[in-house]
């Protein structure tokens, strides 16, 4: 019998989807995957997540409840994503590599940070919990470490992160899709000015 278990590591910063989204005037979630622009970075992270899991774990494919243990490996301790978004952008790569059915299958979850700046990377290991258990205790440490302090974020001026439809724009402003110069009155501005989308590009993106 074959024991449910699998360990997947990917190289390289790991990264959060929530960082390449745009959005249309309703609020809808628009995630590019081929505008060979920026914003294809998280759906290009996704495909290697889903290639590499599925290589490393030929004719796997984890069926059962699971124990998911999650070690991210940052490049910095001074700049990097949330901890907490980076474990469902992991997921959805894994769940299209096919070695799971559904991310809902993780039903325990340990995830630890640490830095590497030569060797940023995730490791993920999957237990099938027919034949794994978890446990875990907190200790007091017999010696006092140096604590880990965060400062509080600057407060920033509240932005929408929709889009808005712009009256005029520049005409050395491109379409960060398509690359075109926009000439027309009417485009879509996302990143609170940083990406601009031609309308055309737009409506081709649902």
């Amino acid at each position: 019998m074959d024991i449910p278990y699998a360990k997947v590591i990917i190289k390289g910063s790991p990264i959060t989807k929530s960082n390449f989204k745009l959005f249309n005037t309703q609020g809808r979630a628009i995630l590019p995957s081929n505008s060979g622009k920026y914003h294809d970075r998280y759906a290009i992270y996704e495909q290697q997540i889903a290639l590499e899991a599925r290589l490393q774990n030929p004719n796997i494919i984890l069926e059962e409840s699971l124990i998911a243990v999650l070690k991210v490996y940052y490049k910095s301790d001074k700049r990097h994503p949330d901890t907490i978004n980076i474990t469902k952008s992991i997921f959805d790569g894994i769940e299209k590599s096919g070695l799971i059915l559904n991310d809902v299958q993780i039903r325990k979850i340990i995830t630890e940070e640490y830095y590497d700046k030569e060797n940023p990377r995730f490791e993920l290991e999957l237990f099938g919990e027919s034949h794994f258990n978890i446990s875990y205790s907190i200790n007091k440490n017999q010696i006092i470490n140096k604590p880990i302090n965060f400062k509080t974020p600057a407060a920033k001026k509240k932005t929408s992160t929709a889009p808005t439809i712009s009256a005029k724009a520049d005409l050395n402003n491109r379409c960060s899709i398509c690359n075109c110069i926009i000439e027309s009155s009417d485009f879509i501005s996302a990143d609170n000015g940083k990406t601009l989308i031609c309308r055309k590009c737009f409506i081709k993106s649902f």
